[in-house]
């Protein structure tokens, strides 16, 4: 899954006098607090923490309680989702309007109607809510079910993202990993029509007087007969 990153970090933890002898204690304490919230200085919410330096010079700050300074450097664990990226998360709760999902059992997730491709339709099947699809008879969303989908935005301080089913690599992701050629040959489709679908000259080139790839085609062909014709 994307959107996960390691990032190396030097901190100073402010102590209180009160906690001088349980200092690992309290640097964990402080640390803690930075756990499932967004951080703009890293760019993403924290998940998890790796100490692997820890300063026993402590800095005495000046002032009537006087707090300590303690250097640390460790490495942060980041959920930090991007628009394009792919997520995975579980499928929490299905409506004619959305699917809900959690994110690594903890951020939230819903794809709107608008943006679940038109191969899925909602219905009840045996008893239960599902996106099925028309095209994969066998590749059908419902609660519990994980999914890929695409990531449009995140809202950092909610925890929440707004996501997309409709790339073709967006889906259950046990269909995703039983079918991945038929994926990846419709997504080869699609490529074959869009450049079949290209025109030979475009708009620019035939204002600007541009022979189009065609008609240099044909220049070529005509000044390889002119040239056999003379050496005969």
């Amino acid at each position: 899954m994307e959107g996960l990153k390691v990032s190396e970090a030097s901190l100073i933890v402010y102590i209180h006098p009160s906690k001088s002898n349980q200092v690992s204690k309290a640097v964990l304490r402080e640390l803690s607090t930075m756990l499932f919230t967004y951080d703009e200085i890293f760019d993403g919410v924290v998940l998890a923490y790796d100490v692997y330096s820890f300063d026993k010079c402590a800095k005495i700050l000046p002032g009537v309680y006087p707090y300590f300074g303690v250097n640390l450097k460790l490495n942060l664990l980041l959920f930090s989702p991007k628009p394009d990226m792919l997520l995975e998360g579980k499928v929490v709760k299905l409506t004619h309007e959305s699917i809900h999902v959690v994110v690594l059992g903890f951020a939230s997730a819903i794809i709107t109607e608008k943006d679940i491709r038109a191969e899925f339709v909602y219905k009840m099947k045996h008893g239960q809510e599902v996106y099925a699809s028309n095209s994969h008879k066998r590749h059908v969303i419902k609660v519990g079910t994980t999914i890929q989908f695409l990531v449009k935005s995140f809202d950092e301080e909610m925890l929440h993202v707004y996501g997309s089913l409709v790339p073709e690599n967006t889906g259950s992701i046990h269909w995703l990993d039983k079918n991945s050629e038929v994926v990846s040959h419709s997504n080869r489709s699609i490529k074959k029509r869009d450049s079949e679908g290209q025109p030979l000259m475009s708009d620019k080139d035939a204002l600007d007087g541009e022979p189009s790839t065609g008609d240099t085609a044909q220049k070529l062909k005509k000044s390889k007969k002119q040239k056999v014709k003379q050496e005969s």
